[in-house]
């Protein structure tokens, strides 16, 4: 794509891998905002964790199968099939009657949404030079921000309008959108090369993260830690991750190479991303919650907590991008540090005194934590690295801040499953032992009317002290990450 010709097609391709990254973006702040009214319909508020974690569990894995896949055998047509399969779980997701449908229908979501973003950003890698590459990937990462404006006002209007299906069924008119524009404008020549891929190795990743998710979401408040199905399923997680090692040291060709992680900055943007994934996916998963269920707000306004976000996100995606190679990467990563530890502190302010206008502020400063840091890895990397392996390397990443946003939501899930299974231990209503489903009744106006107002007080009180434990937890990941950014390299030799 060197040619006059090329170069004028690029806009064009640049809007369309746009369009398929913000499908896989607007399905975590729009979702979020409808979960209320999704459980609340749908019941069985202790599967709410698990929306999530389907969907980031199959897209954190097969994000190093595609971006493997798209570096052998190229990125137009790993990235159709894609958004192919993102559209099909997206049409089966708004079909869902029950909660565990709507669970498989989102593992289904998460294998698409596995293509669409490494694939996304290599492309631009691809088609666009060095110096140019800092100011396109501030514009694609700040599609993440614009989800967050999107995301929550989209969900909100279709909940307190029409019906939570169409969150999942607006995907599909601009994923056919994004599809003609690639077929239409987007150009490679690729020398396939045959290379066989290990596929047992994804199997065996895919083993390992849901028997260990499982245990987190589920241990300590479904079953006790003690208990045969919890020691069975560590048993398993033990199991596919010896197998898993196994064979990755008896491969010449592992699915994420060795000698990316010998580079320090790469390592440690790496490690980073693992963490700030588990604050992003937090934050947008349980503020909805928090405002419905602790304040007693609608859905619009949980929308309005969460779209604040996007006003740091975008701006410091473009900005970062701009005067990432005149600043440099260290001083920007750590300008997003400080504004994530500064977003994740007023969290807990939040869960002490609760007030939309402080979920607001912490949600713009976190938004500025990761618009701010998500540029400075992927540009960082992306110019580190050869051609044969920038798919890999930029999946790489993305995996693991996918992969810390499974682990994330399933510990903090299973972190405040616990709590309220605990807290709501030896309390019955009409005779029935409570259970932590009954939160499904806090959040919306139609289920409240059965409660009086003295366990209305009781459960509000039980739900702020849970997530206060969340947001708890969420701060010293960011305390953490902005520990390995400190440790960034101040200066390197760039390898060509």
């Amino acid at each position: 794509m060197n040619d006059q010709h090329a170069r004028l097609k690029r806009p064009f391709v640049l809007a369309s891998i746009m369009l398929a990254t913000f499908l896989s973006a607007i399905e975590g702040t729009i979702v979020a905002t409808a979960m209320p009214s999704i459980v609340a319909d749908l019941e069985q508020f202790s599967l709410y964790s698990w929306v999530f974690s389907a969907y980031l569990l199959t897209s954190s894995v097969t994000v190093l199968l595609f971006g493997k896949l798209a570096d052998l055998f190229g990125r137009k047509p790993i990235f159709i099939f894609g958004i192919v399969v993102l559209l099909i779980g997206s049409t089966l997701a708004g079909s869902s009657t029950t909660m565990p449908f709507l669970i498989f229908s989102r593992l289904i979501q998460g294998i698409g949404a596995g293509a669409l973003v490494p694939v996304a950003t290599t492309i631009v890698g691809d088609i666009y030079t060095k110096e140019e590459r800092g100011k396109v990937q501030g514009y694609l990462s700040s599609v993440w921000g614009i989800s967050a404006i999107a995301g929550p006002l989209a969900g909100s209007f279709f909940v307190e309008f029409s019906d939570w299906r169409y969150v999942f069924w607006m995907n599909i008119p601009l994923g056919l959108i994004a599809i003609f524009g690639i077929i239409l404008f987007f150009k490679e020549d690729v020398v396939r090369e045959k290379t066989k891929i290990n596929y047992m190795s994804f199997v065996y990743l895919i083993g390992f993260l849901s028997s260990f998710m499982y245990i987190l979401v589920e241990a300590g408040s479904t079953y006790a830690w003690t208990s045969g199905v919890i020691l069975s399923f560590i048993a398993m997680t033990l199991i596919f991750l010896t197998l898993f090692i196994y064979n990755q040291k008896g491969t010449s060709d592992p699915i994420i190479p060795v000698q990316l992680w010998d580079d320090k900055l790469i390592f440690i943007a790496n490690l980073t991303s693992l963490l700030t994934g588990a604050i992003m996916i937090s934050i947008s998963s349980y503020l909805p919650t928090f405002v419905q269920g602790v304040l007693g707000k609608t859905a619009l306004i949980a929308g309005f907590t969460l779209t604040t976000m996007s006003i740091g996100w975008p701006l410091a995606s473009t900005i970062s991008g701009r005067v990432l190679f005149k600043v440099g990467y260290r001083k920007i990563s750590l300008i997003g540090a400080w504004s994530l530890l500064i977003g994740t502190s007023l969290f807990i302010i939040l869960s002490i005194y609760p007030s939309v206008y402080i979920a607001a502020f912490a949600s713009l400063f976190v938004g500025v934590g990761m618009g701010t840091t998500s540029t400075a890895f992927i540009v960082s990397i992306q110019t580190e690295v050869a051609w044969r392996v920038r798919g890999i390397a930029t999946a790489t990443n993305m995996f693991m801040r996918s992969i810390g946003s499974a682990i994330g939501v399933a510990f903090l899930g299973g972190l405040l499953n616990s709590h309220l299974q605990k807290e709501l231990a030896g309390i019955t209503i009409e005779g029935k032992q409570m259970t932590a489903d009954i939160m499904d009744q806090l959040l919306t106006d139609e289920t409240l009317e059965g409660l009086s107002t003295d366990m209305i007080s009781l459960l509000q009180s039980v739900l702020q002290a849970g997530l206060g434990k969340v947001y708890l937890s969420v701060f010293i990941i960011a305390m953490i990450s902005f520990i390995f950014i400190y440790f960034l390299p101040k200066e390197r030799t760039r390898k060509q």
